[in-house]
């Protein structure tokens, strides 16, 4: 990836608002490729899966202002 950024995904089924940090490419204006990776589905829960193309914008979180994916690109 030419112009990996790191970016937030959303993690589903925690009880409480939990940003996961994630690589991704970004493609243009706020849209981001996320970077292919495995990761443990029975750990975790991801609203967003690797290689899936997201659109990002600025939201607050615990520890400030973060590129948090937002929604998927059909």
């Amino acid at each position: 990836m030419s112009n990996t950024v790191e970016i937030y995904v959303s993690l589903l089924d925690e009880g409480v608002c939990v940003w996961r940090p994630v690589q991704a490419e970004h493609l243009h204006d706020n849209a981001y490729r996320i970077a292919r990776r495995p990761y443990d589905h029975s750990i975790e829960s991801w609203q967003f899966q690797p290689g899936e193309t997201v659109l990002c914008e600025i939201v607050e979180s615990a520890d400030g202002p973060i590129l948090a994916a937002t929604r998927k690109v059909s």
